[in-house]
């Protein structure tokens, strides 16, 4: 690592910067949620990120970064490496736990608060357009997609996609995602804009190497290792499935080209009234209903 920062998608270090410093989770979530005008988050207290359900025999998850507005909103804030099929359906039970987790036994459902779940992604996951590297979901009426049912509310946001110009209007969000995607193990010279806030210095400042002992710098490289072999298996993956697909195809092709010959045959045989539907159909191979509707 020449560098004097950490890169802050990395396990340990998201978890340093915003499961540490509630100003700093608070300044992500105002940036990049979709929250009313008038409902800025003013302050957060941090929950257990373990997801434990009431149910013992149900899965157990842990996200990495959980908090609570007091008295109201619940946020999740998860930084994927890898897009997969499964993240998503994770997403979705993590809020869904949030949700449950609110009440007990004899309170009531007027109580439940809304849960937010961001969820910055270090990968392209989403069938859309090029620069289209932010995803709002809320449950909404299909006919009248204006007509939102608050409660769940689930952001997605792939960060190669992102491009500082398509958001000028939101400077906070820029700062932070710049952030997310300019800092890295090899970043020497930090940005003029990231120095100048005084949430991205903190952050910055939280990040540099010299504040991390030797165990956490080899977990650190422990976790792009993990991160590293586990895009490479997916990649091997998806190489291996397009070349079995391919072998499938040429095989499906070959067995189609062959039955069509047999067809062709015995459409000429047929022709030439030299042989009878029974006889084509044992030199062909076909069935004689075949045959005789050809």
């Amino acid at each position: 690592m020449k560098g004097k920062y950490l890169n802050p998608k990395a396990d340990l270090t998201f978890k340093k910067v915003f499961g540490e410093h509630p100003d700093l989770v608070m300044s992500l979530l105002n940036a990049l949620l979709p929250l009313d005008e008038g409902k800025r988050i003013e302050h957060v207290e941090y929950l257990t990120p373990e997801m434990v359900p009431e149910n013992p025999g149900k899965k157990n998850s842990i996200v990495d970064v959980r908090c609570r507005e007091t008295g109201g909103r619940h946020f999740i804030v998860e930084m994927q490496m890898n897009w997969n099929n499964e993240f998503q359906q994770r997403v979705i039970l993590n809020a869904a736990k949030a949700v449950v987790k609110q009440l007990g036994t004899s309170e009531d459902y007027s109580l439940l608060q809304p849960v937010y779940a961001l969820n910055l992604i270090n990968d392209v996951g989403f069938d859309a357009g090029p620069d289209e590297f932010y995803h709002d979901y809320a449950i909404v009426n299909v006919e009248h997609s204006d007509r939102i049912i608050e409660g769940l509310r689930f952001v997605f946001v792939e960060l190669p996609k992102f491009k500082p110009q398509t958001i000028k209007e939101r400077k906070m969000a820029v700062l932070w995602l710049r952030f997310l995607t300019e800092i890295d193990r090899d970043t020497d010279e930090i940005p003029a804009e990231l120095l100048e806030n005084p949430d991205t210095s903190k952050a910055l400042k939280i990040l540099e190497k010299s504040a991390y002992n030797e165990a956490e710098l080899r977990a650190y490289e422990y976790y792009w290792d993990a991160v590293y072999n586990e895009r490479g298996a997916i990649r091997h993956g998806y190489k291996q499935g397009l070349a079995e697909g391919r072998a499938e195809g040429r095989a499906e092709g070959r067995a189609e080209g062959i039955e069509q010959g047999k067809l062709d045959t015995a459409r000429k045989l047929k022709s030439m009234n030299v042989m009878t539907i029974d006889q084509i159909a044992e030199a062909t191979g076909l069935t004689a209903e075949t045959v005789n509707g050809l």
